[in-house]
């Protein structure tokens, strides 16, 4: 029989309420901590409440990318999610999503979007959080956009924003772009594109080590980086860390080789980007979103095993697994309540 491992909602010493144990570089995630990140969900809120959120991703080549994205975002409950494209590509993507809207940004050339209208635009828009980069058209016009979405000015305060894909890339030929940037960032690379950025802050990424399989140097690099850009660092894989510029590091407890499939990084930037929305500063919002991406992808892998998931099967899932984290938190708060401590033995009465 093959081994059946817990998909993170089980009655053990964390679901418990211990603290979550230190693990090689930092401190593993658990459904408790996750639930206590949880926003709140005010019976009498409508969908300005819960935040709104400005998508900006997609091409020709790209569509599935934006849209993984904003039905991501809508999931994780974002109440508001618009889509931003260039304005050729309007029609099509007004096509294809149906709970959210879409915004024109204007072109210089097909499919080519020009930077300082449309950064007027993108800032004339109502928004509570930005996901910029994923299925973006590389190009100099693209780099421009990104640059002067990082340099908005200090006042009023910039939107939080995930930058994703294109975004880093972009990123990664623009110098010290952190020290003009006022916006709270969180930053989603692979290894490779983090090998990109690092490169491009003037350090070796040979020295970084192994990113893939060395949890301890993954977690090292990505504080490291945390600190000097200024921002938090998701730095995705196995056991994906969450790095924020306090020294904070927190490590997901997924392993799960079905997730290796294109388009679920984009679900994971729609995820964070929902959550930002709501009102989660930087650093929860990234813990938070991981868990219930690495979670939702564990369901999956229940049913379907090690292959065959695909980036869409996500998103229908995460309310799913918000909502038994929600039970979670909802029991935490009824054993305050009710004075019990839960003890290292397993619990009892204070």
């Amino acid at each position: 029989m093959p081994d059946q491992r817990p998909l993170g909602f089980r009655r053990d010493a964390a679901a418990a309420g211990e603290p979550s144990e230190p693990v090689a570089g930092g401190r593993a995630m658990d459904d408790r901590t996750a639930a206590a990140l949880l926003p709140e969900r005010p019976p009498r809120g409508h969908k300005g409440t819960f935040g709104k959120l400005l998508v900006i991703a997609g091409s020709l080549d790209y569509a599935g990318a934006a849209l993984l994205v904003c039905r991501a975002a809508a999931r994780a409950g974002a109440g508001l999610v618009t889509l931003a494209v260039p304005e050729s590509l309007q029609p099509l993507f007004a096509a294809k999503v149906v709970e959210a809207t879409t915004m024109a940004l204007p072109e210089d050339d097909v499919e080519e979007v020009d930077p300082e209208p449309a950064l007027a635009r993108i800032l004339d828009h109502e928004h509570d959080a930005i996901v910029l980069g994923p299925g973006l058209r590389p190009g100099l016009a693209t780099r421009e956009l990104v640059r002067e979405l990082l340099a908005a000015p200090p006042e009023p305060a910039p939107a939080p924003i995930v930058l994703d894909a294109e975004a880093l890339r972009s990123m990664a030929t623009l110098g010290d772009w952190w020290s003009g940037t006022s916006r709270p960032c969180v930053l989603t690379p692979h290894p490779g594109e983090f090998a990109r950025l690092r490169a491009g802050s003037g350090h070796d990424p040979d020295a970084d080590g192994d990113l893939a399989a060395d949890d301890a140097a993954r977690s090292v690099s990505a504080l490291d980086a945390a600190a000097e850009w200024r921002q938090v660092v998701v730095l995705k894989g196995a056991r994906t860390v969450v790095a924020e510029p306090d020294g904070t590091s927190t490590i997901a407890p997924f392993e799960n080789p079905a997730l290796a499939s294109g388009g679920t990084g984009d679900v994971l930037a729609g995820i964070i980007g929902g959550l930002l929305a709501q009102g989660i500063a930087a650093g929860p919002a990234a813990r938070l979103g991981v868990y219930l991406h690495g979670v939702a992808g564990d369901m999956v892998r229940e049913r379907l095993g090690d292959a065959g998931l695909l980036a869409s099967d996500l998103p229908d899932l995460v309310p799913v697994v918000r909502k038994r984290l929600a039970a979670v938190a909802e029991r935490a708060r009824s054993e305050k309540r009710l004075g019990f401590s839960p003890l290292a033995s397993g619990g009892g009465a204070s």
